[in-house]
C-alpha cells in the first residue's frame, strides 16, 4: 500500500513539473511616451507604446506568465488593462485608474505580472486612464500549450485585425473638454484598420493595410474591436468567415459573412482563401444603433490580394449592412454558442445567489457652472440610477484590503429604485427626476463562490441605444437577449442552458435586454461598466467588491511594493 501511495505520489510530482515545464515567463518592456504621426493630410502627437500605432502584439501559450514593465514617458496619467484576463491571484495587475490601483505618473514605471490560465484565443490590452486607449493598445494572442492543438482545422497564418478610431485632435484634451461640459466629444476623423485609415480617406491611397494570402490556404483573423465608441461591421469582399473564438472562449463554428462586433470584443474567424486570384477590399464602419445620436458615418477599408494575381486597382467591394441595422446585429450576437466540452469549456451555475435587475442608460446632471455648460444640464449616465464616480485618493481595491472609510459606499442596488417603462422614450414626460441619478462610487458586495444572474436592462430616457457592458476579472454566460423590457414569464422559457456564449463583454441590444450569470470566485475589486468610452467619465458603470474565500488561494493577496501611488 505506501509503494502505491508513493508511485501516485510521484506520478503527481511529474504532472506537475510537466506542466510547469510547458510555461513559460514572457518578458516586455512598454515605452509610454509621445509620438508624431501622419494621418488625413495632418501631423498630430499622440501617446504610443513602443512607438507604434497599434502597439505591439503580445504572443503566449496558456498557462505562461506574462511580465510587462511600463515606463510611462509621456505628460499624462497611466494605466494598462488586460482586457479579458482573469487575473487569479494577481488582482493588483488588472489596471483599471482607481479600481485596482492609482496611475502611474509621468516619470514612473510599474510592473504589471500576471498568468494566463483557463483561456485560449484572441484578447487584448490598452490603456485604462483618460481617453488613451484611442491609441495605446495591442493584441493579446493566447495560444494552446504545446501538445494542444486548436478545436478547428489548423490555420496556415494567424493574423491580428485591430479595428480603431482616429481624431485629427489631443484625445485627452477632447475628453476633459466633454467631462467639464457634459456633451460628448467630437465624432472621430477616421475608422483605421491596424492603424490605418485606408484610402476612402484624405491622403491616404497608400495608408491601407494589406494582406497576402494563398489560394486553398486558411488564415485565422484575430479580429479585436479597440474603437472608443463605435460597434462596427466587418465585411470582406466575396468571403465567408467562420466564427471559432470570442472573447477567447471556443464556440461552435458559425458561418457569416458580416462580423458584428462592439468596442472590447475579440472574434477569431477562419478565412478559407477560396475566391478567384485577384484583390479584395476588406472593410469596416458604423453599427450605429442610436439613429438620432450623431456619429462618423464613414468606412475604413484594406486590401486582402492573392499571390500570383496582377497588381491592378480593381478591387472587388463588400456590401456593408446600413448603419443602423439591430436586425443583423442582433443575428450575430445571438447566434454565437460555446463549444461545450472545449478546453476551458465552464458549464452553466444552476443555483443561483444573487439575482439583480440592473438598469442601464443615459441620463442628465444638473449644471452648477453656466460657463462650463451654457445650454443647460449636462449627459450624465448611471446603472440602477446610480451615477459612478471614480475615487481620487485611493483606489477602490486599495480602499477594500486596507479598510479605508469613505472611499465608497457598498450600497450598489440589486433593483432600480423606480419600476417603470424602461424602453419608452416617452417615460421622462410623465417623471422627470427619472433623468438625474446622483453621483457616487457604489459598489455591491458579494459573497465569495456566489453565483450572480443579472438582467441588464437598457432604457430610453434620452436616447436607446445598445450599450456593450464589460466586466473585469470574470466572463459570464450570455443565457438570452432581445428588445423591449425583459418579461421574465415570457423570456425565461427561451434562456440558453445548454451552450450559452461565454465572453467578457457583451452589446445590449438596443432598447432591450440581456441576462448574463456569472460566479464570483475571483477576490478583488472588479469594475463593470460600458466600454464606449465617454459614458465611463459620464457615470455608467459600477464595482462588485467580492469577499475573500476560505484559502490562502482564494484570498486576495497583498499589494506589489510597487504599485503606484496616488
Amino acid at each position: 500500500m505506501e509503494g502505491l501511495k508513493l508511485s501516485l505520489a510521484w506520478i503527481l510530482l511529474l504532472l506537475a513539473a510537466s506542466s510547469m515545464a510547458s510555461a513559460a515567463i514572457v518578458e516586455h518592456t512598454f515605452h509610454v511616451k509621445n509620438l508624431t504621426v501622419s494621418r488625413l493630410c495632418k501631423r498630430q502627437v499622440i501617446t504610443a507604446v513602443n512607438g507604434s500605432l497599434p502597439g505591439p502584439t503580445l504572443l503566449v501559450r496558456e498557462g505562461d506568465t506574462l511580465v510587462v514593465h511600463v515606463v510611462n514617458q509621456s505628460p499624462h496619467n497611466i494605466t494598462i488593462h488586460w482586457h479579458g484576463i482573469f487575473q487569479r491571484m494577481s488582482q493588483w495587475s488588472d489596471g483599471p485608474s482607481m479600481i485596482t490601483q492609482c496611475p502611474i505618473q509621468p516619470g514612473q514605471k510599474y510592473t504589471y505580472r500576471f498568468t494566463v490560465t483557463g483561456q485560449e484565443g484572441t484578447l487584448w490590452w490598452h490603456a485604462h486612464a483618460s481617453f488613451l486607449r484611442a491609441t495605446v493598445y495591442g493584441a493579446l494572442v493566447i495560444r494552446p500549450r504545446d501538445g494542444h492543438s486548436y478545436p478547428f482545422p489548423k490555420p496556415d497564418k494567424e493574423i491580428p485585425i485591430l479595428l480603431g478610431e482616429w481624431w485629427n485632435a489631443d484625445v485627452v484634451e477632447l475628453e476633459n473638454i466633454a467631462v467639464a461640459t457634459g456633451v460628448p466629444p467630437n465624432n472621430s476623423d477616421a475608422y483605421t484598420i491596424n492603424g490605418l485609415p485606408g484610402d476612402l480617406y484624405p491622403c491616404s491611397k497608400d495608408r491601407m493595410f494589406s494582406l497576402r494570402v494563398v489560394k486553398g490556404k486558411r488564415y485565422l483573423l484575430r479580429i479585436i474591436n479597440a474603437a472608443m465608441n463605435i460597434q462596427m461591421f466587418f465585411k470582406i469582399a466575396n468571403h465567408k468567415l467562420t466564427v471559432v473564438t470570442v472573447d477567447a472562449v471556443y464556440t461552435n463554428p458559425y458561418v457569416t459573412d458580416v462580423i458584428v462586433i462592439a468596442p472590447g470584443q475579440t472574434v477569431d474567424a477562419i478565412l478559407l482563401a477560396d475566391q478567384s486570384v485577384g484583390s479584395y477590399y476588406m472593410a469596416a464602419r458604423a453599427y450605429n444603433s442610436a439613429p438620432a445620436v450623431p456619429f462618423p458615418n464613414t468606412t475604413t477599408r484594406a486590401v486582402l490580394h492573392y499571390s500570383g494575381g496582377a497588381s491592378t486597382s480593381t478591387r472587388s467591394r463588400p456590401r456593408l449592412p446600413s448603419f443602423f441595422d439591430p436586425p443583423t446585429a442582433h443575428r450575430f450576437y445571438s447566434n454565437l454558442t460555446s463549444h461545450v466540452g472545449a478546453r476551458h469549456w465552464v458549464p452553466v451555475p444552476r443555483h443561483v445567489d444573487e439575482e439583480m435587475l440592473v438598469t442601464v442608460g443615459l441620463g442628465l446632471e444638473a449644471c452648477t457652472d453656466n460657463a462650463t455648460c451654457p445650454n443647460g444640464p449636462k449627459f450624465s449616465a448611471s446603472m440602477n440610477n446610480h451615477s459612478f464616480v471614480l475615487p481620487t485618493t485611493l483606489s477602490v481595491m486599495q480602499a477594500a484590503f486596507y479598510r479605508v472609510g469613505r472611499v465608497f459606499t457598498a450600497d450598489f442596488p440589486d433593483q432600480p429604485p423606480v419600476k417603470f417603462d424602461y424602453t419608452n422614450p416617452n417615460i421622462t414626460q410623465l417623471n422627470p427626476p427619472l433623468l438625474f441619478a446622483p453621483k457616487k462610487t457604489s459598489v455591491k458586495v458579494l459573497r465569495f463562490n456566489a453565483t450572480v444572474e443579472m438582467v441588464l436592462q437598457n432604457t430610453a430616457l434620452v436616447a436607446a441605444e445598445s450599450h456593450p457592458m464589460h466586466l473585469h476579472g470574470f466572463n459570464f454566460h450570455v443565457l438570452g437577449q432581445g428588445f423591449g423590457n425583459y418579461d421574465p414569464n415570457r423570456d425565461r422559457k427561451n434562456l440558453n442552458f445548454f451552450d450559452p456564449q461565454f465572453r467578457n463583454t457583451l452589446a445590449v441590444p438596443v432598447g432591450g435586454w440581456a441576462v448574463i450569470r456569472f460566479t464570483a470566485d475571483n477576490p478583488g475589486a472588479w469594475v463593470m461598466h460600458c466600454h464606449i468610452d465617454v459614458h465611463l467619465p459620464f457615470g455608467l458603470g459600477m464595482v462588485f467588491l467580492v469577499e475573500n474565500g476560505p484559502t490562502p488561494s482564494t484570498m486576495l493577496p497583498p499589494p506589489p511594493p510597487d504599485l503606484p501611488q496616488c
